[in-house]
């Protein structure tokens, strides 16, 4: 947790010091995007904005890549960063992109998983006043909790390909140059160390279960 907020903090930092990086190019978030994905040869994507700080993200289902007022009309290194990102995913979508293909399918079954898996796992404890506790109940809680870390562990090569796809174009596009280039990489590190941390984190976690669990079967 502790590890999770200096990312966080680090991130939000990182962001606010490259927007006031303005980009050679002067063009705006929503326009960068909207060219990142014509030269990707998208068309039935819309760019719009959303409320939120750092709210950016693709929605598959409509086709959108949604940003943040201050990505949305910021002419910098970070909202160039993060709507070439977000247009990485557009892009990954349009190619059928596997790793991405195989996140969108797990949703539903990360829905249930992430509500019911917690609750369980308490029954199985016994911490609701169900006896001393059910190691099949706890088992079965365990497995709920390992899908929800298998997605986390899926988002992060959709994650890094994304970005990767956005620095290629940022470069070949020439939308940023020189330092703001090496700028927008970094920015979009950090951006991916709070996927790293909640993967981390999740893996720890069920590891702890899986413990406990065998500790509870020996006796």
């Amino acid at each position: 947790m502790l590890i999770g907020m200096l990312v966080q903090y680090r991130l939000k930092s990182k962001f606010a010091q490259y927007s006031k990086v303005p980009t050679s190019s002067g063009m705006s978030g929503k326009e960068i995007a909207e060219k990142m994905l014509r030269d990707n040869g998208i068309y039935d994507v819309k760019v719009t904005s959303v409320d939120g700080f750092l709210s950016d993200h693709y929605n598959p289902l409509n086709k959108t890549v949604n940003l943040s007022p201050d990505v949305y009309a910021g002419s910098n290194v970070s909202a160039a960063a993060v709507a070439a990102h977000e247009c990485g995913h557009a892009v990954q979508h349009a190619t059928a992109y596997s790793m991405l293909t195989l996140r969108s399918k797990m949703v539903p079954a990360v829905k249930i998983s992430s509500t019911l898996s917690q609750w369980i796992i308490i029954i199985g404890f016994g911490m609701l006043g169900f006896g001393g506790g059910n190691p099949t109940v706890l088992l079965i809680g365990i497995g709920l909790f390992a899908v929800t870390t298998l997605f986390t562990v899926i988002t992060l090569p959709v994650e890094f390909d994304a970005s990767a796809r956005a620095l290629q174009w940022l470069d070949t596009a020439r939308i940023t140059t020189g330092s703001e280039h090496t700028q927008a990489k970094d920015a979009l590190k950090w951006a991916a160390m709070t996927y790293v941390v909640a993967a981390l984190a999740s893996i720890a976690m069920l590891v702890q279960y899986i413990l406990i669990y065998q500790g509870r079967s020996r006796d």
